[in-house]
């Protein structure tokens, strides 16, 4: 009981001093809390617009007939295609993709319009940047669905101007029509599935690196770690008031963040808030694990900050947004597995965008949940190790009992 009635309060200190560092060192309050408001403000201006619409292209147009002006109409009248500029030959088209000012280059060859209509098959030539993946197949998109409406709207009036119906005609073009359904974001808005990803990505760096600051600040040194066990009357107690101050921070932060997004972006909550909620608390104790470890095991604080650094800045890359998982070698897949982050994702997809059902939601929070007591479990361990250490070192300074 007494025990019970030390931790309780010793606790409560610990978490006080927290709170009071943040006024006594406003990099902290810049770091947890500032700064990432900062970054997701940026990526949501950048992302406002939703969709990438009317990206710039040059047309190169050889054939000067009513044909190539009706190809040029239809492609500039595409949501994903905008004509910015006629060149003169592909030299200049060339200068103006590489100088970034168009998205792709748009060839009409020479007698287009004749060897169309004597029943030849000239090829229209696109040529843009697979560099940037985004804008060049917006283009291509664009492109590829304006320039055969314009071919079949011919063919199908060659084949009526021939005595056809239109329905047959239309038939003939078409003898397997294809039903395309999009699912999840049918419209590819940015906001609701890049932007989404993002901000979550963001915090994660943010929350590793600020608990191996902040918790390797303190276990740096014997001194501070001592007087940060003092106070809190044991090492698991210390840490527990040191840590739930930022993970209150990091909530409020990711608050934010999911208001501008069902707020102002419109995204979608198609399944259960709960489970989100749940995810999110996870996700932020699964990290402040890693931080608060990598502190634990690596000194100084400075080389703690960096490994944190290292290891998350490109996790983005590994969590399967931009680049499907399955399609990635054996590290990179099973580097991914061990980043918060990517199940995190995986529960944000599913409730907001996918209204997945709640069994098939289980398994990404189970391994969130595993990861937590993982990273939490390592933790235990090395503070453990630490506590060890210590006790011995304060035993062997004790000085020997007098012999009589």
């Amino acid at each position: 009981m007494l025990a019970k009635g030390r931790i309780r309060p010793s606790f409560f200190l610990v978490f006080g001093r927290e709170v009071g560092h943040f006024r006594r060192k406003p990099f902290l309050i810049i770091l947890s809390t500032i700064l990432p408001l900062i970054l997701m403000g940026v990526l949501a201006v950048v992302f406002s617009a939703g969709l990438a619409t009317r990206l710039p292209i040059a047309v190169l147009d050889l054939d000067g007939t009513d044909l190539s002006r009706t190809i040029i109409r239809t492609v500039d009248a595409t949501p994903d295609t905008a004509v910015a500029a006629n060149v003169s030959d592909l030299t200049e088209g060339r200068h103006l993709i590489l100088s970034g000012k168009v998205h792709g280059l748009l060839m009409l060859p020479r007698n287009l319009e004749r060897d169309v209509f004597a029943g030849r098959r000239p090829e229209v030539v696109f040529f843009y940047s697979t560099q940037t993946l985004t804008t060049g197949n917006l283009t291509l998109r664009g492109v590829s669905a304006a320039v055969p409406s314009v071919a079949a709207g011919i063919r199908i009036s060659l084949r009526t101007a021939e005595g056809q119906p239109v329905d047959a005609a239309q038939e003939a073009l078409t003898p397997i029509p294809v039903q395309v359904n999009p699912l999840f974001n049918p419209t590819l808005n940015y906001a609701h599935f890049l932007l989404a990803a993002l901000m979550p990505a963001v915090l994660q760096i943010v929350v590793v690196v600020t608990m191996a600051y902040s918790v390797g600040s303190d276990a740096e040194t014997q001194h501070r770690l001592r007087i940060l066990r003092r106070l809190g009357g044991g090492l698991w107690p210390a840490m527990f008031g040191k840590i739930l101050p930022y993970t209150v921070l990091f909530l409020l932060v990711l608050g934010v963040s999911d208001i501008a997004l069902f707020g102002y972006f419109g995204m979608p909550m198609r399944g259960h808030r709960g489970l989100l909620v749940a995810g999110a608390i996870l996700f932020i104790l699964a990290n402040q694990m890693v931080g608060t470890l990598l502190a634990l095991l690596l000194r100084p604080v400075a080389t703690a900050v960096s490994i944190s650094t290292l290891l998350f800045a490109p996790a983005f890359g590994f969590m399967g947004i931009g680049f499907p998982r399955l399609g990635m070698n054996a590290f990179a897949y099973w580097w991914g597995e061990l980043l918060p982050g990517t199940w995190y994702l995986t529960v944000r997809i599913d409730q907001t965008l996918r209204g997945t059902p709640f069994d098939l939601s289980v398994k990404p929070l189970a391994a969130l949940l595993f990861l937590a007591l993982l990273f939490g479990t390592l933790t235990a361990w090395r503070l453990e190790v630490i506590r060890a250490r210590n006790d011995r070192r304060q035993r062997a300074a004790m000085p020997a009992e007098a012999t009589p």
